[in-house]
Parts: structure tokens; C-alpha cells; sequence
């Protein structure tokens, strides 16, 4: 297998990289400021708008958005590069749109959604968000809770989804709901287009999370959505949300790639620099396996994350590889922060570094789109299955 980046993908990469540097990362001081005064981590409209119009004027817009609606179509290989670029800072910014929803929506939707949701989110006109976890089920279909009953030319939506990022700004959100009780995830799980001002959608309450995160509660109370609305066909709405999951836990590998590249380039300058005792960090053991330790496990994800894009853009499933680098990645980042961290002494315990905001950043990515104890599960699940 060739693991050769093409030339335009290096291009674009090298494109990423100078704006990461002249655009967001002056703007970390702002963003680590915001979050030790327990602000929302985030970046104002104010402070958005001249990124935007940056980034349009670069063609850093669209990336993997086909070609046939106005996108760059990329390729997976290099919108990683970019994926990668862009965590190598704490400054939040995604080039429009979220990638994991377009290409559900790609996948399923039909021609009059793909006029009135797709085109419109692909070119950055839209925000979307996708509600699939539940208070007592977390991401387990099986446990799901949120149903919809057809009703006439209409469904009745009703039930609660939890952990919701972005939905309070969102145009429109995927909702994930039981259409078949006895099915479920076998047949039985629909996905559903619910526009920002429905009734009886209803956004309960904001929950605060790690790194100066938000995310939220919605509550369905007869929520009527079109025929129309559904995404896909009924009862098949769990394979698309997998797509969805797997494109996203490929992306979070390329994303601890760069919080890690950030974290190691990070200690290796302080080490190099900092005397204790008489002598250089750098030439302590305890330092130097720490030093090699990430560059090798780096090493190791990278070729992880390759391989899962190249069998994902062949069309292969590649699940079993999706989740060996959701668990992989995330702990390896936690690993080389934290260590970062502790080489740092004190310093990189304060809120004036963003060792820690990084560290909680990688916390939380143990979490969501499945955490590690799932996804080893699944794997030993489906090799034993295998045998």
C-alpha cells in the first residue's frame, strides 16, 4: 500500500498550515482567556466573520463537498491533512460544513432534501446538528427510547436526545427515532430532517462540559414532522448514522494526530531548555522514553488512519478498523498531554498554557462516538463472531 500523500493534497496542507498559524493561532490567548473564566470556549461571530471570508478566499471551503454542488471534492486522504492541521491548536474552527453529517446526507437523501438541506449546508449557508443520544441510553439503539408513529402524511415524534452539540444554533437537526419497536437497529431506527422552529421541538437546557464545551438537551413533545422529512427510507435510518460515526472516528484519529504533534513539539522545546539539578531535561531517560513513546504510537495511528480512508473511500466497511482508531487515538492523546503536562512541572498545569484545555479536549473525545470500553467490546465482539 502506498502511503504517499498526493501532491495536492500536500499543497492544501501546507495551505492549512499557514493559516493555523497566522489566523487561529493568535487568537488562542482570547480562547484560553474565555475558558478559565468558565466562558463558552468559542469563538464570537465577530471574530468568525473575517476567518469565513478568509477561508472563502483561499478555497478553504467546502472541502469534501462534490464538485456537482459547488464543493472542492478533496478526497478523504486530504481533508485528514486538514484535520490534522486545524487540531494543532485550541482555537475551535471547522472549515464549512461538518463533514460526518454531509455524507450522511449524501448517501441518503433525495432529490427535493438534497435542494431544500443538502446544497444549502454544503455551501455554508446552513448549520446542522444530529441528535442521537439518549439519558438512559446513551448511543445504544438498542436502548433508544425516542419514538415516531406515522400518523396520515405525518410523524409524531416524541422523547428526549441528550449531548446534542451545535443543535441551539442549528438550521435543522438528524433526529434518530424508533419507527419498529421489535426491529430496531435491525430495521426498526428512522432518520428524520426536524427544521430549528418545529413545534414541539423543544431545546430544555444547556449542559457545560470539559473545555469550555457546550452541549444540550432537547425534549420531543409531539413533534410533527412531513413524510417528506424522512432521511432515507424508513426503518433503515441506523446504516447511514454508522457512516456517519465511522467518517467522524477516522477524522478524530487525524485530529489526535495533531493535538499530539502540538503536545510533543511543545515539551520537546521545554526539555531542550529547561535545567533541573544541574541538568537538561532532555538528557533525562524518563524524558526520553516519554519523547519516544508518542513519536512511535504516533507512527503506529498514522498508518491506522490511512489504511481505514483508503478501504472507506474503496467502499469497504471498515468498522472493525473505525473503532481500533477511535479507542487507539483517543487514549494515545490523553498519554502524550498529559505527559507533555508533567515535563512542563507547574506550568503546565495553569490555565496560561494550552496543555490543559488540550487535555481536556482528548478527555472528552473518550466519550463521545463511542468510548473505549465500547469499542474494544465491538472488536472482540466481531472477531470472536468471525471464528
Amino acid at each position: 500500500m502506498d502511503f504517499e500523500i498526493p501532491e495536492e493534497a500536500r499543497m492544501l496542507t501546507d495551505l492549512v498550515r499557514r493559516f493555523v498559524d497566522d489566523e487561529l493561532m493568535p487568537l488562542e490567548a482570547t480562547v484560553l482567556e474565555r475558558e478559565a473564566s468558565g466562558e463558552h470556549a468559542s469563538l464570537s461571530e465577530a471574530e468568525l466573520a473575517p476567518l469565513y471570508a478568509k477561508c472563502k478566499a483561499l478555497g478553504l471551503w467546502g472541502l469534501d463537498v462534490p464538485e456537482h454542488i459547488g464543493g472542492a471534492d478533496v478526497g478523504l486522504i486530504a481533508k485528514l491533512c486538514v484535520e490534522e492541521e486545524l487540531a494543532k491548536t485550541v482555537t475551535p474552527f471547522l472549515f464549512p460544513p461538518d463533514s460526518p453529517n454531509l455524507h450522511m446526507m449524501l448517501a441518503v437523501a433525495n432529490e427535493d432534501q438534497k435542494a431544500r438541506y443538502l446544497e444549502p449546508y454544503a455551501q455554508g449557508e446552513t448549520i446542522s446538528a444530529i441528535a442521537i443520544s439518549e439519558p438512559n441510553a446513551g448511543g445504544d439503539p438498542a436502548g433508544m427510547m425516542t419514538k415516531a408513529e406515522r400518523k396520515g402524511d405525518e410523524w409524531v415524534i416524541n422523547g428526549r436526545k441528550i449531548w446534542i452539540s451545535r443543535v441551539k444554533n442549528a438550521d435543522f437537526t438528524i433526529v434518530m427515532a424508533v419507527t419498529d419497536q421489535e426491529k430496531r437497529s435491525r430495521g426498526g431506527i428512522t432518520a428524520f430532517l426536524v427544521d430549528r422552529d418545529t413545534p414541539g421541538f423543544i431545546v430544555e437546557r444547556e449542559i457545560k462540559m470539559l473545555a469550555g464545551r457546550r452541549t444540550y438537551e432537547v425534549v420531543f413533545e409531539d413533534c410533527r414532522v412531513p413524510h417528506a422529512q424522512v432521511l432515507g427510507e424508513v426503518g433503515q435510518g441506523f446504516a447511514p448514522m454508522q457512516l456517519r460515526l465511522n467518517n467522524r472516528r477516522i477524522e478524530m484519529g487525524a485530529t489526535a494526530l495533531g493535538m499530539c504533534q502540538r503536545a510533543l513539539d511543545m515539551m520537546i522545546d521545554h526539555v531542550k531548555n529547561r535545567v533541573t539539578f544541574g541538568e537538561l531535561l532532555a538528557d533525562r531517560q524518563a524524558i526520553q522514553f516519554w519523547i519516544s513513546d508518542a513519536a512511535t504510537r504516533m507512527h503506529a495511528l498514522r498508518l491506522m488512519v490511512w489504511d481505514a480512508a483508503v478501504k472507506s473511500e474503496r467502499g469497504d466497511e471498515a468498522r472493525n478498523e473505525t473503532s481500533m482508531i477511535k479507542y487507539f487515538a483517543t487514549e494515545l492523546v490523553t498519554d502524550v498531554v498529559d505527559r507533555a503536562m508533567q515535563a512542563h512541572g507547574a506550568m503546565g498545569v495553569t490555565k496560561e498554557l494550552p496543555l490543559q484545555l488540550m487535555w481536556q479536549n482528548a478527555r472528552t473525545m473518550r466519550v463521545y462516538e463511542g468510548p473505549t470500553e465500547v469499542h474494544k467490546w465491538v472488536i472482540a465482539r466481531r472477531l470472536l463472531k468471525e471464528r
